[in-house]
């Protein structure tokens, strides 16, 4: 998207939309173009101007933030970037509004102002920009369809590392990724393979993130926890705020889940769990790179290629943003790029 991006900010609370019109404010290119203590008044404030973004909390008097987002899919699909509080309550209905068609999440600053303009403001301009360049009709709704295993598919590459009798897939994904894990996940039938995930996303949501998933596929999916096994018919996804690696024990795999630095500006990081799915499963694994700004992911998959693992890129026509696919394929990272439904039968064969 070129030009000016006009992002209008929703919150109940008036220090929050002070914060984030600051950080916003300053940036080059983005323009807040008003904000609105609810949705109601949001509403008076798009008949004049209408946003290219909107930030937009969840947890709001007279109109909530889910039924807000949802009639403005329906009437002029909007990038739309949800600001959630950290409890248990706000995680729900965050994901009931990426469901809906949220962009993304971030989390609802929760420090003094200076600080928050000092610790935070990246990561709320990011999502605004990658927002701004995200393909809206993308995150409609889907229906699952159950992918069947088939027969064929050539034959695997071959590694110096011994095979083993689990293999192992490999997922990273960012902006527009809930939607596109869930429409891959519960396509999934329960003889699918063990899965790790890497899903851009603020501590304290992934947990309910799993949950949610988890009641919707026929695999078992959860938060991964330090030492956890990687088995057939189960998804660990990285915990918000900490790397999550592959490590392997004999013929067994399991997950660690540490504290680092950030990398390519993310905790988890895609790069770092490729990068340790390369080193202990080679070609025993399967690597899976989807909708997503930035880069995240790019070098790790061509890690993983180059150590014999088959790898698979999410298309243009069907990504939020064709970013973190587009990088890995410029790498001569991918074997094949494929629409988003067609994913989940390719993981099977």
């Amino acid at each position: 998207m070129g030009g000016e991006i006009k992002v209008l900010v929703v919150d109940d609370s008036a220090v929050v939309r002070q914060m984030l019109s600051a950080v916003l404010g300053r940036e080059p290119g983005i323009r807040v173009i008003g904000t609105a203590p609810d949705p109601l008044f949001a509403l008076e404030r798009m008949r004049k101007e209408w946003p290219d973004v909107i930030t937009l909390d969840v947890e709001m008097p007279r109109m909530d933030g889910v039924t807000f987002l949802k009639k403005i899919m329906a009437e002029r699909p909007t990038p739309v970037v949800i600001c959630s509080s950290l409890t248990q309550a706000g995680a729900e209905t965050t994901m009931q509004a990426l469901a809906a068609g949220a962009v993304s999440v971030i989390a609802k600053p929760t420090l003094g102002l200076k600080d928050f303009l000092r610790e935070s403001s990246s990561d709320v301009v990011a999502a605004v920009r990658a927002a701004a360049a995200s393909r809206v009709r993308n995150l409609a709704p889907r229906p699952a369809v159950r992918a069947a295993a088939e027969n064929g598919g050539g034959a695997p590459a071959v590694h110096a590392m011994a095979k083993t009798t689990d293999s192992i897939v490999a997922i990273g994904t960012s902006t527009g990724g809930t939607q596109a894990l869930e429409a891959v996940l519960t396509a999934l039938p329960a003889t699918a393979p063990g899965i790790v995930i890497v899903q851009h996303m603020p501590e304290k949501f992934t947990a309910s993130f799993a949950e949610r998933l988890n009641g919707l596929c026929e695999i078992d999916v959860f938060e991964a926890k330090d030492g956890q096994r990687v088995v057939p018919s189960r998804a660990l996804i990285a915990p918000g705020g900490r790397h999550m690696l592959l490590k392997r024990s004999g013929a067994q795999y399991h997950v660690e889940v540490v504290d680092g630095p950030v990398v390519n500006r993310h905790r988890p990081s895609v790069d770092v769990l490729f990068r340790s799915v390369a080193k202990f499963a080679g070609g025993n694994a399967l690597g899976v790179i989807m909708t997503g700004m930035g880069d995240d992911g790019a070098r790790g998959l061509k890690e993983m290629h180059d150590a014999g693992a088959r790898t698979i890129a999410q298309d243009e026509e069907t990504c939020v943003v064709y970013g973190m696919p587009k990088e890995a394929v410029k790498l001569g990272a991918v074997d094949r790029i494929l629409p988003l439904q067609h994913i989940a039968g390719a993981i099977l064969k």
